[in-house]
Formats: structure tokens, C-alpha cells, sequence
């Protein structure tokens, strides 16, 4: 089963992909910024994982608000 994982530039990232890789799963990775909605769909992705990114959600830095 092809899984699309999103990377949000997170070491966490790796993590996710191992686990779908041991569940039998086919990890696609792209970052965040290289792929649309278009391409993913391209892609006909059976799961779509995205990473939590860096930071917290207390600090407004780490999603540009």
C-alpha cells in the first residue's frame, strides 16, 4: 500500500516512515514545499501521513503567524 508521508522538516519524520515501512507499507516522503495537491494525487496514494513539524505549537515562529 503506497503511503504519502509529508515532511514538515522534522526529525520525527524518519520515524513514521520505519513504522510504515514495517507495517508493510510503502513510504513515499516529500517535503512540505515540493510537492501540491495535483502531484500528490498523481502519485494515487492509498494513505496520506503528515509529520508535526518542528517547534511547539505555543511559539508562533514555528508556523509563521
Amino acid at each position: 500500500m503506497k503511503v504519502l508521508v509529508i515532511d514538515n522538516y522534522d526529525s520525527f519524520v524518519y520515524n513514521l516512515v520505519q513504522y510504515i515501512g514495517e507495517l508493510g507499507g510503502e513510504p513515499v516522503v516529500y517535503r512540505n514545499d515540493k510537492i501540491d495537491l495535483e502531484q500528490a494525487m498523481r502519485l494515487d496514494p492509498k494513505r496520506i501521513v503528515i509529520s508535526p513539524g518542528p517547534g511547539t505549537p505555543e511559539d508562533p515562529h514555528y508556523f509563521g503567524v
